[in-house]
């Protein structure tokens, strides 16, 4: 581990110069907090309130510099010159500008000059008064203003100030969103809040799920990206917890895109100074566009009574594990230090590994070549069109093997890899080459996970099925308990969701679990199912979810695991049940009920679920009340599991070709439509020969390491 910690210590050095060239030692008294947004978000007021809080002198760049330069009224200089001619003479006056350690209200023009931006950016922390655009119109009305600088003969103010949103988003360091209906005073309060944010970079920090947290290391986003796995074998989380939003500013999101959500939600769950809010804009524009076959990218759609279908599956590998894994790769390559390669090992029960080649092959330029993925999959565990997936996608430094095991032993094999010095501190020397994750053990996969709970309740409120404030369920098939985890992380940041319930198949281990308190593997066999992505008994993050209730008892979750590996079974104190059932309910489903629900949904709506989401059904059909809506989250496409749902159809004469398969399904589905990518890829991609390993350490090993010499070493 001395490498990592070698590379932590460069990016802390790296992480004291931020991009906007700050030292964020007393912030205010050698820059300018830079204040923009549009014209009537209420600059100038906040201003003036922020400078008093801070002792600051406050200068608005309307009064105290266009008009002193000018010699005349703002007003008076635009009738007499004309729009375009204003917005150049008033980026020039800006770019003679010349103060620091002052408040500036900037005009909502200046972000459409690039050159007075890029000048008065270098002086201070420009932040975004992100404010709803009808509060905006409400106060132009009352200041009678009926037109601004740019709007053209027949624009209206909502298409104009739609239209300047770009150019505030591509200046900012730090974003207030204002909730609708704030006042200047609340909007001040949560400036200052931000300012403080961004200065106090150390207090953002993440721990062990197995650390005593008062002596844990500084460890920031950055490097829970890269490290996947702490040091001491547990799962990182954030030390302060996730930050909780307002019901004001959740309202805001109701009637944005789903890329628009994500980018508000993640700027707050990762600082600025990790990543900042451009290069997470055109990380998160890049993951959610068109590689997804719906505009929507993850629509909520009803499907009987009180139940609601959240369909994840319209990625480019048809399964929930792309809304992480486009956008994954994308930041674990933004953190990367450049000294070395990076090997992602992955293990998969089916739909990961497909999702993280599909996104680590976006990757461009330098980051393609010093990062390389290899995925392991139990060679039985899988569906036909998951393998196809996997073993025919070979681009660049890429590869899919199996093994004759489950899914357990391989994540059991990558755990010990990272737990072994030895075998890191060789891969590191010999090759210089660094071993990380992109399962749900890594929070850089489980954090865009909590966007599409938060748009699946927006989504509802949008359409008007709740009111914001009115509770909902949420029901997943569960297996590595990751995306159930990212659920109840919503709801830790507002979302009004009532109980998260688990959905198991027969391989019921988290279902028992969270019944009885007791994890119990001994005896316990792996069974094979028609829902293989959830065919797991160790589940990784239920670090996080025992952390989570125990109030972050890091020494609990470390004695609790250690007896689960060297004895395969612990009891959580009897308390913790309680608080573990209040949060969460479970159940399982029979592979005749599984079947059984395809086919009653079908023959009644016409709609087509896959198994993963049969069982979701089935569960909560059990379980829930009624009292409130439930979303289930549909996590695959039904053509990944074609055989299965051919069965549960009572479809007889299969087509053998997978191709045909999907064809044949979609002529009997009113919805969801054929899977666009799905079948384009197994139409031009036909399956080749693949490596298939035995159930051994030491052979994984060694394909561990004939990737590295086969990725990084051909030059040589």
């Amino acid at each position: 581990m001395g490498l990592l910690n070698a590379l932590r210590a460069v990016r802390c050095i790296l992480s004291s110069f931020p991009k906007s060239c700050f030292s964020t030692k007393a912030l205010w008294r050698d820059k300018n907090i830079l204040l923009m947004g549009s014209p009537g978000a209420g600059k100038t007021t906040v201003g003036r309130i922020v400078a008093h809080r801070l002792g600051l002198p406050v200068i608005d760049v309307d009064d105290d510099i266009l008009e002193t330069t000018w010699k005349m009224p703002v007003a008076e200089k635009l009738s007499a010159v004309g729009g375009e001619r204003f917005l150049e003479e008033e980026g020039q006056a800006l770019c003679n500008f010349s103060a620091s350690g002052c408040v500036v209200s900037l005009t909502g023009s200046n972000p459409l000059h690039s050159a007075a931006m890029r000048h008065v950016r270098e002086s201070g922390l420009v932040v975004y008064l992100d404010v709803d655009s009808e509060d905006i119109i409400q106060r132009l009305e009352r200041m009678k203003v009926n037109r601004i600088v740019g709007q053209e003969a027949g624009v209206s103010m909502r298409d104009i100030l739609r239209y300047r949103k770009q150019f505030y988003e591509k200046w900012l360091d730090v974003r207030v969103l204002c909730g609708k209906g704030d006042t200047v005073e609340e909007v001040a309060e949560k400036v200052l809040k931000a300012v403080e944010r961004y200065q106090n970079h150390s207090a953002e920090t993440y721990v062990s799920t197995r650390c005593d947290s008062e002596k844990s290391q500084k460890t920031h986003f950055s490097d829970v990206v890269v490290e996947g796995l702490a040091t001491d074998g547990g799962l990182y989380v954030p030390k302060n917890g996730f930050p909780i939003i307002d019901a004001r500013e959740w309202l805001r999101l109701t009637d944005m895109s789903y890329p628009e959500r994500a980018l508000v939600l993640l700027e707050k769950c990762i600082h600025p100074l990790d990543v900042s809010a451009l290069d997470l804009r055109e990380m998160i524009f890049k993951a959610y566009g068109s590689n997804f076959s719906s505009e929507e990218v993850a629509p909520v759609k009803h499907l009987v009574h009180n139940q609601y279908v959240q369909e994840l599956f319209h990625g480019p590998t048809a399964s929930f594990k792309d809304l992480a894994l486009q956008l994954m790769p994308q930041l674990f390559a933004h953190c990367l230090p450049h000294m070395c390669n990076y090997l992602i090992l992955v293990a998969t029960s089916g739909d990961t590994g497909s999702a993280v080649l599909s996104g680590f092959s976006r990757l461009s330029g330098a980051d393609k070549h010093r990062t390389g993925v290899l995925v392991f999959f139990p060679e039985n565990g899988v569906s036909e069109i998951q393998k196809l997936q996997m073993t025919s996608f070979r681009e660049g430094n890429a590869r899919a093997v199996s093994v004759l095991s489950d899914f357990d032993f391989c994540q059991r094999t990558i755990k010990r890899m990272f737990g072994e010095s030895g075998l890191t501190g060789h891969l590191a020397v010999e090759y210089g080459t660094v071993l990380s994750t992109a399962n749900s053990i890594n929070w850089a996969r489980l954090l865009p996970q909590v966007v599409y709970h938060s748009s699946a309740y927006l989504d509802l409120c949008r359409d008007g099925v709740i009111k914001f404030g009115e509770p909902i369920d949420v029901c997943i098939p569960s297996g590595n308990f990751g995306n159930a985890m990212s659920a109840l992380y919503a709801k830790q940041m507002g979302v009004p969701i009532r109980k998260v319930i688990c959905a198991s198949n027969h391989n019921r281990i988290i279902t028992d679990f969270i019944t009885t308190g007791e994890y119990d593997l001994r005896g316990w066999p792996l069974v094979l199912s028609h829902s293989p992505a959830i065919d797991i008994l160790k589940s990784s993050n239920l670090e996080r979810f025992i952390f989570h209730v125990s109030d972050g008892d890091g020494r609990l979750v470390k004695e609790l695991f250690t007896r689960l590996d060297q004895r395969q079974h612990f009891q959580v104190p009897e308390p913790l049940i309680g608080r573990m059932q209040q949060e969460v309910l479970a159940g399982w489903c029979s592979e005749d009920d599984c079947l059984a629900a395809i086919q009653s949904v079908h023959t009644q709506t016409g709609y087509l679920m896959d198994t993963h989401t049969a069982v979701a059904k089935v569960v909560a059909d059990g379980l829930q009340d009624g009292a409130c809506p439930v979303v289930l989250c549909s996590t695959a496409h039904y053509g990944k599991f074609a055989p299965a749902v051919f069965k549960a159809l009572q479809i007889p004469n299969i087509p053998e070709d997978p191709v045909e398969q999907l064809v044949k399904l979609a002529s009997t589905a009113s919805r969801p439509e054929i899977h666009r990518d799905m079948m384009k890829c197994l139409k031009e991609r036909r399956r080749t020969k693949h490596t298939v390993c035995q159930e051994d350490y030491g052979v994984l090993v060694e394909e561990v390491e004939s990737m590295i010499q086969d990725s990084f070493l051909k030059v040589m």
